[in-house]
């Protein structure tokens, strides 16, 4: 650990205190309330709001951070983090009364180390260099995958924050829904073109490949519960897409825990451009594996997932957050959701609250109209995603969230 100035440790243990005093206010109560009535898919539940901040935080982190040391940076970013949302833009993000640190973990799939080339110093633009480009020349590099379960790093972590203001705001271990997103693991190491074309010259092989993964991400999910590092996922840790994991079906303590006791997420963004019937016959099997070791899945990203509600989505007893893009048929999974205990999950357009210095206030009332009438008997969550830029005007957000509210509400009455 650096060493770290008094007037940097004042700072942090100022930002812990407000953060406590925070998560301990009434209107926060009311909030954790709301998230368990909406968890338990209560006829009470109102639609929930949330706001991606991290994507666009160079916009309004800068002004307020005051410390000055690299690793109290560090600390005060995470902190402001924790939150800026409920201060700034007042969405349904929670104020914690702990400082989460989950333990560091991860799986390389295939042992293939992922070589990505940026298109420019800070851009957002990449490439992913691949690795294999013909899957029968090149099926020999497949091998097993490594995992990593580091137990010392994350004792450090904990012990860091708990050195600084843990007196006042305490850092503990917290729980984590599983991630495995099989074809995504494919495209870091083969071009999205060359998988496609795999299906069709060399199936065989390709369902070979998508069973070793979903087999090395099932012993994975092993070495977690060997290692007793499962813990509840039941109430405000956070489930793929930026939402919460409150819900009445999975345990809300004790250890010992197994995969089927927590959440998992998956998405398959990389296969839009495959029709049902591949989909069907390349990719749901082996999804299929893996959801069958989680308690409760949130299921999808960017992608349409009407196409694959018929022949995969459908048939899923465990699904209860299914994401409903820009890109979806709105419709069309509003019909297939109503009266069920499945979250419509919507990823409003980015392009509503990311382009411009002022909100278009008309187009944000019709595209979240649209989709709160869509939702009509759904279990509504409005998740904003994939905003890279604010333009540096938090002001825009605040009211964009008080539109999204506004909506909700003169639907429901």
């Amino acid at each position: 650990m650096q060493s770290m100035s008094v007037k940097d440790r004042g700072i942090l243990r100022e930002l812990a205190a407000k953060q406590m005093e925070l998560a301990n206010s009434p209107q926060m109560s009311e909030l954790r309330r709301d998230w368990r009535l909406h968890g338990a898919f209560s006829p009470a539940s109102r639609p929930m709001i949330l706001i991606e901040t991290p994507t666009f935080e160079q916009d309004i982190l800068p002004p307020l951070m005051r410390c000055e040391g690299e690793e109290a940076r560090a600390l005060e970013r995470e902190l402001l983090l924790a939150v800026v949302n409920h201060t700034l833009f007042g969405d349904d993000t929670v104020v914690r009364d702990y400082m989460p640190v989950t333990p560091r973990r991860y799986m390389v799939p295939f042992g293939i180390e992922v070589r990505r080339e940026q298109a420019g110093t800070g851009s957002l633009g990449h490439h992913f260099v691949p690795s294999i480009q013909d899957l029968e020349r090149d099926f020999h590099k497949l091998g097993r995958s490594k995992y990593v379960l580091d137990w010392d790093s994350t004792r450090r972590e904990l012990d860091l924050r708990n050195s600084v203001y843990g007196d006042i705001l305490p850092a503990r271990q917290a729980g984590f829904s599983l991630y495995c997103v099989l074809t995504q693991d494919i495209v870091h190491i083969m071009s999205m073109e060359d998988m496609f074309i795999s299906m069709y010259d060399y199936p065989e092989l390709f369902h070979r490949m998508m069973a070793m993964l979903a087999d090395d991400y099932l012993a994975y999910f092993d070495l977690l519960e060997a290692e007793n590092a499962l813990m509840p996922t039941a109430e405000d840790c956070g489930v793929g897409q930026g939402s919460y994991c409150y819900n009445e079906e999975l345990p809300a303590q004790g250890g010992g825990l197994r995969t089927t006791d927590i959440w998992g997420y998956m998405d398959s963004q990389e296969t839009t451009g495959v029709s049902p019937e591949l989909f069907a016959e390349f990719v749901a099997p082996y999804y299929r594996r893996v959801i069958r070791r989680y308690g409760l899945l949130s299921y999808g990203c960017c992608e349409a997932v009407d196409p694959i509600w018929d022949c995969f989505l459908s048939g899923l007893d465990n699904l209860r957050k299914l994401s409903v893009s820009a890109w979806a048929d709105e419709a069309y999974i509003g019909e297939r959701l109503r009266g069920r205990n499945i979250v419509y999950m919507r990823k409003p357009s980015p392009n509503l609250l990311g382009v411009g210095s002022e909100l278009d206030e008309r187009a944000v009332t019709d595209h979240i109209g649209q989709t709160v009438r869509a939702a009509e008997g759904c279990h509504l969550e409005l998740v904003q995603r994939d905003v890279y830029s604010i333009n540096n005007t938090p002001d825009k957000v605040r009211r964009y969230v008080e539109l999204i509210r506004n909506c909700c509400e003169q639907h429901r009455h």
